[in-house]
């Protein structure tokens, strides 16, 4: 069971604030090849925008909750026919057929615990891909002052719905709690520097084709956001 089963209802309205990264991977979207994989799908906060496009996604997610509601929203949105929505992890995708891209927005990579997971799923996307697809992420690295900011603090992030970051900066590790009226939930994040994550995927066989700051595309200048597209090579 999936710590998000629990917090299904309660995702959109924590994330609601949530929008920068969306023009970023539909314009992704946009440049591909059809259909794009999302992996972490959740409630379809990017994969409906992406459809809404006219682009078909494979969502994979492992809570059978988000994918619940991912279809109900892709209903009402009318484009639940370009949505094909799949149980599955970030180590073993249940997704055969070779696709032109992967995203795995929202830092969902940060669920993986030790660079052995971080390296199983690398390798599972450059299986998923076709020569010259790509794969695009986004990961986070903490700010010394966004630490001592939220450590150990219950911080409302909307109306009624309460954070609670605890870090620990020796196992480079996050325990993210969150409550509200329709749930709650407690998960761990890990982090890596940039040149770790560079490392790893070279080390899974890509290609780093750009490193952003931000979804606006602004060069990576060591701040806390890192965002990543990497191409499978040419074979």
């Amino acid at each position: 069971m999936s710590s998000y089963d629990a917090i299904a209802q309660l995702y959109d309205p924590w994330s609601r604030s949530v929008t920068e990264d969306i023009e970023f991977y539909v314009d992704l979207a946009r440049e591909a090849a059809e259909p794009v994989v999302e992996l972490g799908v959740g409630t379809g906060r990017i994969a409906i925008p992406t459809a809404a496009a006219g682009i078909p996604v494979i969502g994979v997610d492992s809570s059978r909750e988000m994918l619940r509601v991912c279809r109900e929203q892709a209903e009402l949105a009318g484009v639940a026919e370009l949505l094909d929505l799949r149980l599955g992890d970030l180590l073993t995708p249940p997704v055969s057929e070779p696709v032109d891209l992967v995203t795995c927005p929202f830092r969902a990579f940060l669920h993986l615990a030790d660079d052995e997971e971080r390296l199983r799923a690398l390798h599972a996307a450059h299986r998923i891909l076709q020569p010259r697809g790509r794969l695009a992420f986004d990961v986070f690295e903490p700010a010394p002052d966004d630490v001592a900011e939220t450590h150990g603090r219950w911080l409302e992030r909307e109306p009624e719905i309460f954070e609670r970051a605890d870090w620990d900066l020796v196992t480079r590790t996050l325990t993210l709690s969150v409550r509200g009226p329709q749930g709650s939930a407690t998960m761990r994040l890990a982090w890596l520097s940039a040149p770790e994550w560079q490392a790893l995927l070279e080390r899974a066989g890509f290609e780093v084709e750009a490193i952003f700051g931000w979804f606006d595309r602004r060069p990576y200048s060591g701040g806390e956001d890192a965002v990543w597209i990497a191409r499978r090579p040419k074979e």
